[in-house]
């Protein structure tokens, strides 16, 4: 007994010992990220940033610009401060360089109907993950209300803004006639090519309620008002022919490996021998940990859907072999955002 209850203190101090190396900030930074998070989408929705687009305000005069009591909006100014997004000089507060930049409003890079999507839809849908991760099913967001899918479009298309300008640089659409975007949202790939180049010849490919969406912003624009909009479920419809070019952005992680099979083999019936697929999407490497943000977001695919995940390059390489592609090359777009190109064998 002595012996025993020597070695159960042996190992308790060894624990002491071990716990006192360790510390356990990075789980309290992870799990407070919740926390951030909503301080942000508070701030932006109350109209903080764009308050002080113009320059430094005193807190009281932040407070009767928003509409908020000086001590509620406090709470959230200085958390912005915290998180580096405001700075802050005595009782006056001002945007920092990213605030200024993507939440005042006062540039064309306006990432604020991003934060809303991710406030709205998003956030509630993540309160539900666990159900997820034991059941499988989703949180659909694929069939929205018209408010919802304003919401949800707008979102969209501010955080694909940046991956969309650059993927004419990263790709030459100009070797093609006729394009093909297959769940294209409310159609910011297509602005971004055809501004590019004006006279390849385009076709949007939605589900009826982001079609509609897309039909409105697209004929608002002089580069896209003749863009082809065609309203159908691409597992339950053929997708439009006559294209030698698809384009399928930032859809293949919503569903299963067995739908994205059936899907590249829609867009194969579709198409020629010799036409180009491109694949945009968070591709991973092989480890489906890098690049990090992927990792990350396979979360909120799963959630969604109840069957979304990230999928690496080599995951979808052996897609294509199996659905009439041959690969052509894998390479970057913006971030964490990437290319897969394929070619339609003969």
């Amino acid at each position: 007994m002595a012996a025993g209850a020597a070695g159960a203190a042996g190992a308790a101090g060894a624990a002491g010992a071990e716990t006192t190396q360790v510390a356990p900030d990075i789980l309290f930074q992870i799990a407070s990220g919740f926390m951030g998070a909503k301080h942000l989408f508070i701030a932006s929705e109350i109209g903080v940033f764009e308050q002080l687009a113009g320059g430094p305000a005193t807190l009281d005069e932040l407070a009767g610009r928003v509409g908020i009591a000086r001590r509620r909006l406090r709470i959230v100014a200085d958390a912005m401060v915290t998180l580096g997004l405001l700075e802050r000089a005595g009782d006056r507060y001002e945007n920092g360089a990213v605030a200024a930049t993507f939440l005042s409003g006062a540039t064309s890079a306006d990432l604020r109907p991003f934060l809303r999507f991710w406030d709205r839809l998003s956030f509630p849908t993540w309160t539900r993950f666990e159900a997820a991760v034991r059941t499988g099913q989703g949180q659909s967001t694929l069939h929205l209300p018209k408010e919802e899918q304003r919401i949800f479009s707008e979102g969209v298309e501010a955080i694909q803004a940046g991956p969309a300008q650059a993927l004419p640089d990263a790709y030459d659409f100009s070797r093609h006639r006729r394009l093909l975007d297959v769940g294209g949202g409310p159609g910011s790939w297509l602005r971004a090519i055809l501004g590019r180049v004006p006279d390849l010849r385009a076709t949007l490919f939605e589900l009826p309620a982001a079609a509609a969406v897309a039909r409105e912003q697209l004929a608002a624009d002089a580069a896209t008002r003749d863009v082809e909009v065609v309203a159908g479920d691409f597992f339950a419809h053929p997708l439009p022919g006559g294209h030698d070019a698809v384009l399928i952005a930032n859809v293949a992680h919503l569903f299963s490996p067995e739908h994205n099979l059936d899907l590249l083999r829609r867009a194969r019936q579709a198409v020629s021998a010799g036409a180009h697929l491109l694949l945009v999407d968070f591709w991973t490497d092989a480890t489906h940990t890098q690049p990090p943000f992927a990792a990350l977001m396979a979360g909120e695919f799963l959630s969604i859907t109840g069957e979304g995940d990230v999928y690496s390059v080599e995951d979808v390489t052996g897609w294509l072999g199996e659905t009439g592609w041959r690969l052509v090359e894998h390479r970057p777009v913006a971030g964490p955002i990437s290319a897969v190109v394929a070619e339609a064998a003969g």
